[in-house]
């Protein structure tokens, strides 16, 4: 049986230029990236240390955790001049 999957919610700060992720399941979670897929480097290893140090999960556990990251991009069409 598979075990939970935790949701990760990262949006693009346009003024900043980076994907930023933060988490209702995953406590403590707020980290950013230049590019979704550095940001996903990132998750790697920050979702099982942050659910191991919160006690969420056991160490052995957070390590084969899983997660999923639901993206968003608003982008704003600019005239060309």
């Amino acid at each position: 049986m598979a075990g939970k999957v935790y949701d990760v919610k990262a949006d693009w700060d346009d003024e900043a230029k980076v994907w930023c992720a933060t988490s209702d399941e995953v406590p403590g979670l707020a980290t950013e990236a230049g590019t979704l897929d550095g940001l996903v480097e990132k998750l790697r290893v920050l979702v099982p240390e942050l659910l191991e140090l919160n006690g969420v999960l056991s160490s052995e556990a957070a390590r084969l955790a899983s997660f999923r990251v639901c993206a968003e991009r608003v982008e704003v069409p600019r005239a060309v001049a």
